[in-house]
């Protein structure tokens, strides 16, 4: 699988360690670098997964949060911001995310490869419920505040 990787001025502490654990589950990364402001990096991945340069994306900044919120707002992304094993995996095997963020000031790089190779490890698990709910994101996505679910 091809991971994108971006990093703004405040996630450049856990470029390396990132990149590492995303080649360390035997994928390939797609490094986009770095950029001083968060909504640059988020569209940079958000453009690289939509257009299936990368089948995934890992964002950094201080918090995770500009990221997540900025990716979100993309068509086609699902962002989820995660500071612990539990969400780093559950945002792809129940929501079926193609985007995750960290925070380089919350987390440090132990915890940061643990969640990198939590997430690319795994896999959506297709079950009915899961598959509904994404149906009604997809509308949500789609309609906006005139969604009806």
């Amino acid at each position: 699988m091809r991971v994108a990787v971006a990093f703004d001025h405040a996630g450049v502490p856990l470029q390396d360690v990132v990149r590492e654990a995303v080649t360390a589950g035997g994928h390939e990364v797609v490094d986009l670098g770095v950029a001083d402001d968060y909504p640059d990096v988020a569209l940079t991945i958000g453009r690289a997964v939509a257009t299936g340069e990368a089948q995934r994306g890992v964002l950094v900044c201080g918090s995770g949060a500009g990221v997540s919120v900025a990716a979100s707002k993309l068509p086609g992304i699902r962002a989820a911001c995660a500071h612990d094993h539990y969400t780093a995996a559950q945002c792809v095997t129940h929501d079926d995310c193609n985007v995750l963020c960290l925070g380089a000031r919350v987390i440090g790089a132990e915890v940061a490869r643990e969640l990198v190779a939590a997430y690319v490890g795994a896999r959506f698990s297709g079950e009915d419920r899961h598959v509904r709910r994404l149906g009604k994101v997809a509308t949500m996505e789609r309609d906006g505040l005139e969604a009806s679910l």
